[in-house]
Parts: C-alpha cells; sequence; structure tokens
C-alpha cells in the first residue's frame, strides 16, 4: 500500500465518461443519475480480467452497489488493491459470513423510541432521515438497511421523530444521517432543518454526509448558503485515504467551511487501505490543510461481510502512537471502538500513565521519556459550588459507581434497558393521544 496516488487519469480518458460535458459532469443530480451499478459500466471504467469479472459478477447482488462517477475516476483502473477501488467495488469477501458478523453489530435498534431515531446517549439522538446513498461503502456499518430501496423516511416517520424530540428536553443535539441525507434536495434538508431549529432545546444540529468526498458537485453554493441560514451547524464527513483529497473535494469543503459550517472527518481503519501510519499521517494532515478537523477514526464493526476490512486493535493503538506527539495534536483523531451490543463508542488509547502513588504520578511521552508529576497534598474532592453540582451530587460514568451501593453490571445494564422501555412507551402513548 503507497500513499502516493497513481498519474492522474483526465475523466475524457475514461470510455464511459469521454462524451460527457462539464456541466453534466459539475451537475450532483447527473452524477447519482449515473452511477455505476454494473458489470458492464465497471468494465469501461476498470481494466477488469476474466476473473475479477466473474468475481464482480459474483458478488453483486449480495449487497447494494453504487459508485458515483466522479469517485470512479479516482479509482486506479489496473490495480485492484487501489484504495479508493476497494471502497466501491464488491469484492468475493463480502460473501464469507463469519461468526462474528452481525446485522445490526452496535445494535442501533435497541435504543429506537420511533422508527428511524437513536436515543442512546442522554443529551443526543442520530435521525436516519433516508437510507440512499450516492456510494454504498463497501465496509459499511448500516449495510443492513442502506439502499434496500433507495427510500427516504416518510412524512409520518419524520414527523414522528420530530415530536418526539420535541417532548424531550434532555435532547440538545440531533445528528441527521441516513444513507446520506444530503440526496434529498435542498428543499428536502431545510424543511428538516427549519423544524429542529424551531425546537427551543436543540442547541446543536449536525448532519452526517459522505458527498464531500464521493460526490463534492452536491456541495453546491446554494446548497451552503442555505445551511448557513441555521448555525450553529456542524457537518462530519469521511475521507479514508489522501487520495480522496483532490482539488473537487477541497473545493467542496472550502464552501462549507467559509459558510461557517464546522467540519469533521470520521475514518474507518480499513485493512489494505489505511492501516498504515505514514498513511493515516498524510491523511490527517490534509485534511487540516482543507479546513476538516480529525474528528475520529474507528475500529471497522462487526458488519456482515466486512471481515476482510478489519484490523486488529493493536494496529489502531500503533497508529494513534504515530500520531501523537508526531504531528500537530488537533489533528490526531481519537481512535474508537463501538462496542457490540449497544455499548456505544468507547475511546481505545495508549497507557500514558505508568504508575500511581500517594501524591505523585509516573507518565510517560509520546517519545518514551519518563517524568514524574506531583499532586498537592491539600486537594480536596467535592469543593465545586456551582449550581448543578448542588442540585445532582452523583458523579458520572465509573466514577458513580462509587455513590451506589454495590451495583453490579447487571443492575447497570438492566437500568439502562428499562430506560429504553419508558422511552418507547412514552412514544407509543403520546402517537395513541394524537390519533385519538
Amino acid at each position: 500500500m503507497t500513499a502516493t496516488p497513481p498519474p492522474a487519469r483526465s475523466r475524457k480518458q475514461i470510455p464511459l465518461f469521454a462524451s460527457v460535458s462539464d456541466e453534466e459532469w459539475n451537475d450532483y443530480r447527473w452524477q447519482l443519475r449515473h452511477r455505476l451499478t454494473s458489470v458492464e459500466a465497471f468494465e469501461q471504467v476498470l481494466h477488469l480480467s476474466t476473473e475479477q469479472v466473474a468475481d464482480l459478477q459474483a458478488t453483486l447482488g449480495k449487497f447494494r452497489v453504487a459508485v458515483t462517477p466522479y469517485y470512479a475516476s479516482l479509482m486506479d483502473p489496473d490495480d485492484p488493491r487501489c484504495p479508493v477501488r476497494m471502497q466501491g467495488v464488491p469484492s468475493p469477501a463480502e460473501l464469507v459470513v463469519h461468526a462474528e458478523d452481525m446485522e445490526d453489530a452496535i445494535a442501533e435498534t435497541v435504543d429506537s423510541p420511533t422508527a428511524n431515531l437513536t436515543h442512546r446517549y442522554p443529551d443526543r439522538v442520530l435521525f436516519v432521515v433516508t437510507e440512499m446513498c450516492s456510494m454504498y461503502c463497501r465496509h459499511c456499518t448500516r449495510r443492513r438497511i442502506v439502499g434496500g430501496h433507495e427510500s427516504i423516511a416518510s412524512k409520518e416517520v419524520i414527523d414522528d421523530a420530530i415530536t418526539y424530540i420535541e417532548r424531550n428536553t434532555e435532547v440538545r443535539d440531533v445528528l441527521i444521517s441516513g444513507g446520506d441525507p444530503l440526496v434529498h434536495s435542498d428543499r428536502q434538508v431545510e424543511g428538516i432543518l427549519k423544524r429542529l431549529r424551531a425546537i427551543d432545546h436543540v442547541e446543536i444540529i449536525r448532519i452526517g454526509s459522505r458527498m464531500p468526498v464521493v460526490c463534492p458537485q452536491r456541495i453546491t453554493p446554494e446548497l451552503c448558503e442555505m445551511l448557513h441560514r441555521y448555525h450553529p451547524l456542524y457537518l462530519n464527513t469521511q475521507f479514508n485515504h489522501p487520495r480522496e483529497i483532490t482539488p473537487d473535494s477541497e473545493a467542496a469543503c472550502a464552501r462549507l467551511a467559509d459558510a461557517g459550517i464546522n467540519l469533521g472527518n470520521q475514518s474507518v481503519l480499513l485493512a489494505g487501505i489505511n492501516d498504515c501510519a505514514h498513511v493515516m499521517k498524510k491523511l490527517v494532515r490534509g485534511l487540516v490543510r482543507i479546513r476538516v478537523k480529525p474528528y475520529y477514526y474507528y475500529q471497522c464493526d462487526l458488519a456482515m461481510g466486512t471481515n476482510h476490512f478489519r484490523t486488529s486493535v493493536a494496529k489502531g493503538i500503533e497508529i494513534y502512537e504515530s500520531l501523537r506527539g508526531h504531528t500537530t495534536g488537533f489533528a490526531v483523531p481519537v481512535y474508537i471502538i463501538d462496542a457490540v451490543g449497544g455499548g456505544g463508542k468507547v475511546p481505545v488509547l495508549p497507557s500514558y500513565l505508568i504508575s500511581q502513588a500517594e501524591h505523585q504520578v509516573i507518565m510517560r511521552n509520546y517519545e518514551g521519556v519518563i517524568s514524574k508529576y506531583t499532586e498537592p497534598d491539600d486537594y480536596v474532592d467535592g469543593q465545586c459550588r456551582c449550581e448543578d453540582c448542588a442540585a445532582d451530587r452523583v458523579r458520572r460514568g465509573v466514577a458513580g459507581l462509587f455513590d451506589v451501593p454495590s451495583p453490579t453490571l447487571d443492575d447497570v445494564w438492566a437500568a439502562r434497558m428499562q430506560k429504553v422501555v419508558d422511552r418507547k412507551n412514552i412514544m407509543a402513548d403520546r402517537l395513541g393521544r394524537v390519533d385519538d
């Protein structure tokens, strides 16, 4: 694997796109209408052997396949291990089901009080507004639903989700996702944003979209002008390899950033694509240069047919070690494993704290240099006088176990599941009253 891109091909050199006008190519609607979905289309972009054609034919029917012409033009036509090509072109490895493969690996449906809405964390929800994407990534964790009928959420589903958010005042952050929400028209996207922004307790709206990477033509000045009206607004995208940072994707990110949209990137750690310290360093440095904050890189989930993309956790930690201290601090993303069964995002970090003693800690830095920090001997915990602490003395997270008499893991899990049941009952009751 190499971080150095092959000589760039002009799209005019690709038979399938040779006669396409600049006006058509730069129209995202054209890009969506002309996605590559068949063996015949891929044969006009890639140089495929007889064996590769047979492999492609065997895998096309398993999961949805679609690649935008723009993203296909970035693929090395001669190299099956091209990191761009591997993300869009299906492989026979997807047909192999491993014992650990799961339909819903991160159990999003467990925390779903109403259709297309996941309320896992206390103050934020995931709102899936479509199952359609401009391109179907081969490593997708939601491949159980994404691309099935390429449908968008019905008005009833959207109404129920927004009503749930309105009724639950602890929700201050809404992540609009899919599929890819930007397959919607500007008018449809704005309709959802306007309703969410009208809810007083919703402070932050986020959009999860891979359009800046796989279809940068979608990021039009008109879209950015519309999004600008709904600040504070964040957009997280997914660059996985430096080759995806092109003049087109850079221009798309610039339009968003110039409109005041806060941009973050959530990569997936993928074997043979970016499981390399040098590749990841080049990626994060490139992202910072185009004003995109490296936010997370995820361990590949246990989704069906993705085993060939998974790395060891040790590799993920090794990459973190290669970044921390070796490049700008805010360019270092957090390494995350989304815990199986709905446990949520777990940061996985190397240990920089070596030992602890009374009023002293021993640490190491990124180079292995060991140092000691001396703690104050008169510090007393619990001195905060803020109103929130006065009203709520229970500590959060693992530290909260100190404040509860003899809890077990079963107790914690039962309490969490009861909260899920309560949310679903509240929603069912609300829908009943509205129907009456």
